[in-house]
């Protein structure tokens, strides 16, 4: 497959980068980090005034109109500056799902919003106790003209700014994808401490109202749907890794470059040239990795394998990249003041967010077995 950029993905990912590089300096990111909340709100309105936070909505809802691939474009260079902005969330689960599963109306009512950078909207793919959000214990019951939401989500980023948060219950047996205030009567939020110290909290639904205008999906399109969502989530997630992960190691080349023993730089070493090496081929095969799940995703089609290597590689090059990258940083590399520690946070979190690579490796696996099992039968 040919991963060569367009004219126009390129112009995408020029302004991203200027904006974010010009914008998201040391100073910023420690006064962010000294606040109550880690949401850059004013970087997040700069992005939707120049147009990127719509790079993948359609043009009639006030966006670019591209597709998922140019949106990640976006994420890389957001995870290059650790820019403590939901893009994932919003951009790649909540928006991407509305674009290809809600009606018209849903997405005439938030789109636009979330283009400009007014509207935050955001997903709840967690319950205690649930790694699966296809098999939700969050349930609906008749109340009325409409129902009445019970149960509890988790880890729902930024679910305290968000006009809606999109998430999975039960009615009656069935699978329903609809979208919820989280303001709403009968809606608690808990703060959870993470990682990185981003806005992520529990929601406790008690008898939360929902009417037939909030229902997205139901059934097996709710399904559908939801497989997208984490798909998509999935995908953003590896490729926020990919982004995290260059930029630490261009850190390291650059402090094995300058840093001297015995007369001559420690990158001339072989032992540090070797790892530094290791690292190299971990992020450009997490690249491919990335390039491949999105752009099947981007064309609609079965992307069930490519996201799950994705996702198997984000995590093992987070961790192993993370820790070649302090190891060859030396005692600084764990000073909590120095730079690389932030990423080195935000490579964990993004290791660990929606599970670990070996329980997507054991899904890799179940998947071509069935493969070859329908080849055979």
């Amino acid at each position: 497959m040919d991963f060569s950029l367009s004219e126009e993905q390129q112009d995408v990912q020029a302004l991203a980068a200027q904006i974010l590089t010009q914008e998201v300096t040391v100073d910023r990111l420690k006064a962010l980090e000294s606040g109550e909340e880690r949401f850059d709100e004013a970087l997040w309105q700069q992005l939707g005034e120049s147009g990127l936070l719509g790079t993948a909505i359609a043009e009639k809802h006030g966006g670019m109109g591209f597709d998922f691939e140019t949106l990640c474009l976006l994420i890389e260079e957001v995870g290059k500056t650790v820019a403590p902005l939901p893009v994932i969330p919003v951009l790649a689960g909540a928006a991407q799902t509305l674009q290809q599963f809600a009606s018209e109306a849903l997405c005439e009512r938030w789109l636009s919003g979330v283009a400009s950078g007014k509207t935050l909207l955001t997903v709840a793919l967690t319950e205690p106790g649930r790694d699966d959000p296809t098999q939700p214990a969050t349930r609906l019951e008749p109340a009325g003209a409409g129902w009445a939401l019970h149960g509890q989500k988790g880890m729902v980023v930024c679910a305290d700014r968000a006009s809606a948060v999109l998430l999975t219950a039960r009615l009656e047996g069935e699978l329903v994808l609809l979208a919820i205030d989280p303001n709403a009567r009968g809606v608690a939020l808990t703060p959870q401490h993470v990682t990185t110290g981003e806005p992520q909290f529990s929601l406790h639904f008690d008898a939360a109202p929902v009417t037939q205008d909030d229902i997205i999906a139901t059934g097996a399109s709710a399904r559908c749907a939801i497989q997208s969502m984490v798909q998509h989530t999935l995908v953003a997630n590896s490729v926020m890794t990919l982004g995290v992960t260059e930029t630490m190691l261009k850190m390291t080349a650059a402090y094995t470059s300058q840093r001297e023993q015995f007369g001559r730089p420690i990158a001339t070493f072989q032992a540090v040239s070797h790892r530094a090496a290791d690292a190299y081929i971990d992020v450009e095969n997490l690249r491919l990795a990335c390039q491949q799940a999105a752009s099947l995703l981007s064309a609609q089609a079965d992307a069930t394998e490519a996201v799950l290597i994705a996702k198997i590689w984000a995590s093992d090059v987070a961790h192993r990249v993370s820790q070649s990258a302090q190891h060859l940083h030396g005692g600084i590399g764990v000073d909590r003041d120095y730079p690389l520690f932030r990423y080195c946070l935000w490579a964990k979190q993004l290791e660990l967010t929606l599970g670990g690579g070996k329980a997507y490796l054991t899904a890799l696996g179940d998947a071509i077995a069935e493969e070859f099992k329908q080849r055979a039968g």
